[in-house]
C-alpha cells in the first residue's frame, strides 16, 4: 500500500478542481503561493490556446493546513475553473429548472478518448466522457504534487523539467552544469534551453497553428539530491522506474516515457552504455563511489543510484485539431467531422510541468515509505541518518 494517496475531483470545465492528497507527515510548512507559481507555469507556452487566457489559476486550502502548516491529516485542495461561468447552464452540478437540456456532442475525436468512453460507458453524450478525460485535470495534480515538491525541499531534492523536442525541432543540451540548465529553461515560456531551438520550436508551432493542426513532443524531468537506495529491487509493484512510468504514462496525451536515454541506449553495446563506478574520495553525493557518466539515468535494479534522476515523457499532436479528422456520428451512423472543441496547438512545455508533479508526488512516497515518519522533524532525522550511514559503506 502506498504512503501517499492522491484523489482529484471535478471536470474541464464544472464548477473547479478538487485534490485530496492523504499522508502528509504533520509540519510540513505550506505557501499556496509557491503552488500557485507551478499552476502559472502549466500555463505557459507559446501554442498554448484561448482557455489560457480565462483561466488564472489560485490553490485555495480547505483542509489539513493549520496557520501554514500540514496536520497529517488529509490536505484538501481547491483550483476554480474561471471558464465555468461561460458552462454554467451545460455543467452545474445540479439539475436547472426551466433550463432547455444542452444539445448532446456526438462526433468523437480521434486521439481522444471519447469514442472509446462512449463504447465503454453506452452514454449518448460524448461530453459526459470528454470532461473528465480533459487535461484540465492535470491543474489538480500540479497543486498536490506542488506540496509534494515542498516535502522534497526540505531534504534538499530539487527538480525541473526541460523541453528536448516539439514538432521535431530537438534542442542540443548540455548536462555538464544542471544549475545552468535550469536557468536556461525557465528564461521562456516552452522551457527548452537551447535558444536557437526556441526560435526554431516558435515558427514551426505558428506555421501549424495556422494550419489548425497540432504537435506532440518530448520533455525531461530532472531530480538532483536523491540518496542512493529508493526503491525497490526486491517487489515488483515498487521498483522505482516501474512506478515512475505508471505516474508518467497516466498524463493525458503522453504515450512513452524512459529513464534517461532508454531508447538509444537501447540500439547500442553494453560496453558504451553502463556507468562505469570509479573511486572518489570526495563525491558529490558524499559517497566513495562516482560515475563516468549517467546513461542509466539515475536508476539501477528499481532504485535510485544517487546520480541525477532523469525521466522523460513523449506526447502525442493533441488530439483536438481545429481542421477536425473524420468521424461517425454516434447518434446516426453518418461519416461527420469531428467535433471541434477550443483546444491547443502544443502543451509540450506544460506537459514538463504536469510530470514534474507526478514525479514529486512518487518521490515523496517514495521516502514516507523508506522512513514511516508522521512528523517532518522525525522525517528529516531520519533521512540524515541515513546518508550518513551510506557515507560509511
Amino acid at each position: 500500500m502506498r504512503h501517499l494517496q492522491l484523489l482529484t475531483a471535478g471536470e474541464s470545465h464544472g464548477p473547479g478542481l478538487t485534490a485530496i492528497l492523504e499522508g502528509l507527515p504533520m509540519g510540513l510548512r505550506v505557501d499556496p503561493a509557491r503552488l500557485n507559481a507551478q499552476l502559472a507555469r502549466r500555463q505557459e507556452g507559446y501554442g498554448r490556446g484561448g482557455r489560457m487566457k480565462i483561466e488564472k489559476d489560485q490553490v485555495r486550502v480547505t483542509g489539513g493546513l493549520r496557520r501554514g502548516v500540514t496536520l497529517g491529516s488529509p490536505l484538501s485542495l481547491w483550483v476554480e475553473n474561471l471558464d465555468f461561468a461561460n458552462w454554467e447552464r451545460s455543467m452545474h452540478p445540479e439539475p436547472r429548472r426551466g433550463s432547455k437540456a444542452p444539445k448532446p456532442v456526438t462526433q468523437p475525436r480521434p486521439g481522444h478518448a471519447d469514442l472509446a468512453g462512449v463504447l465503454k460507458t453506452g452514454t449518448g453524450d460524448i461530453r459526459n466522457v470528454l470532461e473528465r478525460a480533459s487535461a484540465r485535470e492535470t491543474a489538480a495534480r500540479v497543486a498536490a504534487g506542488s506540496v509534494c515538491r515542498l516535502l522534497l525541499e526540505e531534504l534538499g531534492v530539487t527538480l525541473f523539467s526541460h523541453v528536448l523536442s516539439i514538432g521535431g525541432v530537438k534542442a542540443q543540451v548540455d548536462y555538464g552544469d544542471l544549475a545552468a540548465l535550469a536557468e536556461a529553461a525557465a528564461a521562456n515560456d516552452l522551457h527548452v534551453a537551447d535558444g536557437d531551438a526556441y526560435a526554431r520550436m516558435v515558427r514551426t508551432i505558428k506555421a501549424v497553428w495556422k494550419d489548425g493542426d497540432t504537435l506532440g513532443g518530448v520533455a525531461e524531468v530532472v531530480v538532483t539530491g536523491l540518496p542512493p537506495g529508493l526503491g525497490s529491487y526486491v517487489h515488483w509493484e515498487r521498483r522505482l522506474d516501474a512506478r515512475l512510468g505508471e505516474a508518467i504514462l497516466s498524463v493525458p496525451a503522453v504515450k512513452g516515457m524512459e529513464i534517461g536515454p532508454a531508447f538509444e541506449n537501447a540500439q547500442m553495446r553494453g560496453s558504451r552504455v553502463m556507468d562505469v563506478i570509479l573511486p572518489a574520495k570526495a563525491a558529490a553525493t558524499g559517497l566513495r563511489y562516482a560515475r563516468g557518466s549517467n546513461r542509466m539515468g539515475g536508476l539501477e535494479g528499481g532504485m535510485t543510484n544517487g546520480e541525477p534522476l532523469l525521466v522523460r515523457g513523449a506526447m502525442k499532436p493533441i488530439s483536438t485539431l481545429m481542421q477536425p479528422l473524420d468521424s461517425v456520428d454516434i447518434a446516426t451512423g453518418r461519416a461527420v467531422k469531428a467535433v471541434r472543441e477550443r483546444s491547443d496547438c502544443t502543451a509540450v512545455a506544460a506537459m514538463g510541468v504536469v510530470m514534474e508533479a507526478m514525479c514529486a508526488l512518487v518521490l515523496a512516497d517514495a521516502v514516507l515509505d523508506e522512513f514511516r515518519a508522521d512528523t517532518l522533524r522525525d522525517l528529516k532525522q531520519a533521512w540524515r541518518l541515513y546518508r550518513r550511514q551510506q557515507t560509511r559503506r
